[in-house]
């Protein structure tokens, strides 16, 4: 990206720049203000295809699959590049051409993609596969030697997850518990939510300590509570000391 930044005059080379981190800061957080940011370097620097990129990643953000299937051709047009083919193949996906995209998965631009590229348009694949209403045909998409593998690879916990999702929606329930325990064994950074899939299917219900009406419910039966006792107690306290002035 610094390279094909050079082509700018320094000023505005670090004006793009500066938008660009600012996008790859964002996307993850904010993917509004992240899109905002895309659009500003955009302004700046239509030519240049990392811009194009960044763009394309920030519309995909915020759900503009239209807009960023365009400027991820644009990108590819620059670069003869094929890495952006599988979210090329998710914006089809979005905009509700799934066919579209499982005829891009037998493409020979995948048999460019590196391995994690491979993967990727695995896993697009077999949501085209859903899509279309073939979960059966998506359980055999996603079976591959990846998934078999044991080595951990920074698309393994995705794989699994996917697997063992659409594994639970064929009926397949304690197959997709084993494959959501390993997809969660693989997840150090958190990237699925496969700990709450495993307690949803182990029946485990989790309260949430942060819900004021959760805090309220706790609170306010003991203070009920306490305050018959307080009142009983009180009115047990009067009839001793009557009837011990009767005495």
């Amino acid at each position: 990206m610094r390279q094909e930044l050079m082509s700018l005059p320094k000023t505005l080379a670090e004006d793009v720049a500066r938008n660009l981190v600012m996008v790859a800061k964002l996307l993850d957080e904010d993917a509004e203000q992240a899109y905002g940011y895309a659009k500003v370097a955009l302004r700046l620097a239509s030519r240049v295809a990392a811009v194009r990129e960044a763009a394309g990643f920030a519309a995909y953000g915020v759900g503009k699959y239209a807009e960023a299937l365009a400027e991820f051709r644009a990108a590819r047009r620059m670069t003869g590049s094929s890495h952006l083919w599988p979210v090329m193949a998710d914006c089809e996906r979005g905009l509700g051409r799934p066919e579209k995209a499982l005829a891009m998965a037998g493409e020979p631009e995948v048999q460019k993609l590196d391995k994690a590229g491979q993967v990727e348009m695995r896993l697009v694949a077999a949501g085209a596969r859903r899509d279309m209403g073939q979960t059966e045909a998506a359980v055999v998409t996603l079976q591959s030697p990846e998934l078999a593998s044991n080595s951990v690879q920074p698309w393994t916990a995705r794989l699994r997850y996917a697997y063992a999702d659409v594994l639970l929606a064929v009926g397949r329930e304690e197959e997709a518990r084993e494959w959501f325990a390993r997809a969660l064994e693989a997840d150090q950074g958190g990237m699925t939510d496969a700990s709450d899939r495993l307690a949803q299917l182990d029946g485990v219900e989790f309260l949430d300590a942060l819900d004021p009406e959760a805090e309220l419910e706790d609170v306010s039966e003991p203070e009920e509570t306490h305050g018959r006792a307080s009142a009983e107690a009180a009115e047990a306290g009067g009839e001793d000391r009557g009837a011990e002035e009767e005495r």
